[in-house]
């Protein structure tokens, strides 16, 4: 049995970027499971007919990288009941780079977003969680905050440090009645896949070459969070091959590694680079 449900009659749920991709699919499924849920997103427009589709969801617009809008949009949705579920899901990938160089504003950028959002969730609601004595935090992070990869650079980084902020925040946090669980997938089929890469193609034309299989549907993996965070994980990993990936890391580390030294030289082939050095 689930260990964390809607109470009868529904309750407060908040996601941040749910215009599209995961963040509309996790409002989506939240909505399926009863809770009253607002989707925000800086697209006001897209966020706003998102949450059209929904039976007696809410939209707000919402820039994550401004604290104080952040805390405004919690009280908002605090103003009519408690919040029992935020999630942190809006993020950004990065734009371009040079074969692993990117410019300090692109890291800036990817750091506000995908880091400094979810801190200003966290420290808009977690205070209100903790001082009822309840609530549920899932931040989404990616199989990239557990293993680093080649072409991935800030977004690795950032992804990085979320799944270390949820842990610290999950063991500060269990003794106040409050849950915190990281989401971690591979390839999802959102646009965050269209970004361009060095030669000027989208991400999802070079998906193939680091093994990590097909993109999945964003419902498939929002209904895998859902799970996990019923059952109260700490990291949720998914799909399964990003399951083996991860455990690959953890037992074989040198074997992720020389897969990743691989891929890299492959790119750096395609982007027209000096692949010098070597992989073991």
């Amino acid at each position: 049995m689930p260990q964390f449900a809607p109470p009868p009659g529904g309750g407060a749920a908040l996601v941040t970027g749910a215009a599209q991709g995961i963040g509309l699919a996790l409002a989506t499924a939240l909505s399926a499971d009863g809770w009253r849920v607002t989707l925000s997103d800086i697209d006001g427009e897209g966020v706003r007919a998102a949450a059209a589709r929904l039976p007696g969801a809410r939209a707000l617009t919402l820039d994550v990288t401004d604290a104080e809008a952040v805390e405004h949009a919690v009280a908002a949705v605090e103003a009519t009941e408690p919040l029992r579920v935020l999630v942190n899901n809006a993020g950004v990938a990065p734009r371009g780079g040079d074969r692993g160089r990117y410019p300090l504003a692109e890291w800036n950028r990817l750091v506000a977003v995908n880091l400094m959002g979810v801190v200003h969730g966290v420290n808009a609601a977690y205070p209100r969680m903790r001082d009822r004595g309840s609530g549920v935090i899932l931040n989404v992070a990616s199989l990239a905050g557990l293993v680093a990869g080649p072409a991935l650079g800030p977004y690795a980084a950032t992804k990085h440090a979320v799944v270390g902020l949820t842990l610290g925040l999950r063991a500060d946090a269990a003794p106040y009645g409050v849950r915190v669980s990281a989401l971690c997938p591979s390839w999802v089929d959102t646009a965050i896949l269209d970004a361009p890469t060095p030669d000027g193609t989208p991400v999802r034309a070079h998906l193939a070459e680091f093994g990590l299989g097909a993109p999945v549907p964003p419902a498939e993996i929002a209904r895998l969070a859902l799970d996990g965070l019923y059952r109260n994980r700490s990291l949720i990993v998914g799909p399964r091959v990003a399951q083996q990936v991860w455990w690959a890391h953890r037992l074989v580390p040198g074997l992720v590694e020389w897969r990743s030294g691989r891929v890299a030289r492959a790119l750096a082939h395609q982007y027209g680079a000096a692949a010098g050095g070597s992989t073991r």
